[in-house]
């Protein structure tokens, strides 16, 4: 799965707010479609620079990030470049695509996970809110505070000066 970190939370988190806020959604148009969508976020290209980019080889997303070569040239290969740097992984593409990622599924309430499609809307957005709140949930668990005790903190006393409490 992505990794765990606040750029990845973040564009997750974007692309949701920016579909559920209605931008132009359309499943069979690479600019706009899920991975479309956090291209958008991730480069800030516009819909239809992503779409003419993955013009330029044959097939969807899918096909795309398997025939993907990070030494190509081909600009849609430079595109997935940027969002594996910024830590999504192929995998988690192609899932996002057909929002098919068993552990995000499986964090989906039971009564709307098995009547996900791939190709509507507020399902994309419910599916990207749940992979955000996975990683944001799996980044805390790292996070360790120090502990502290409570011994009283000693306050230095300087010549010449007295401390009032």
């Amino acid at each position: 799965m992505a990794q765990s970190t606040l750029p990845v939370i973040q564009a997750l988190r974007d692309t949701a707010q920016r579909l559920a806020t209605q931008a132009p959604y359309q499943w069979g148009h690479m600019g706009s479609c899920n991975c479309g969508h956090l291209a958008q976020t991730v480069t800030r290209l516009t819909k239809a620079e992503i779409h003419a980019r993955a013009m330029q080889r044959y097939g969807d997303w899918e096909r795309q990030l398997i025939d993907y070569c990070p030494t190509s040239g081909l600009p849609i290969d430079q595109t997935i470049d940027e969002m594996i740097a910024l830590g999504f992984t192929r995998a988690d593409l192609s899932h996002l695509e057909r929002i098919s990622d068993p552990t995000i599924r499986a964090a989906i309430p039971f009564e709307r996970r098995d009547a996900l499609r791939h190709n509507q809307r507020d399902d994309v957005v419910l599916y990207l809110r749940t992979w955000a709140d996975l990683l944001e949930q799996d980044l805390l668990a790292g996070i360790t505070l120090p502990s502290f005790n409570n011994e009283p903190v000693p306050i230095p006393v300087f010549a010449g000066t007295s401390v009032a409490r």
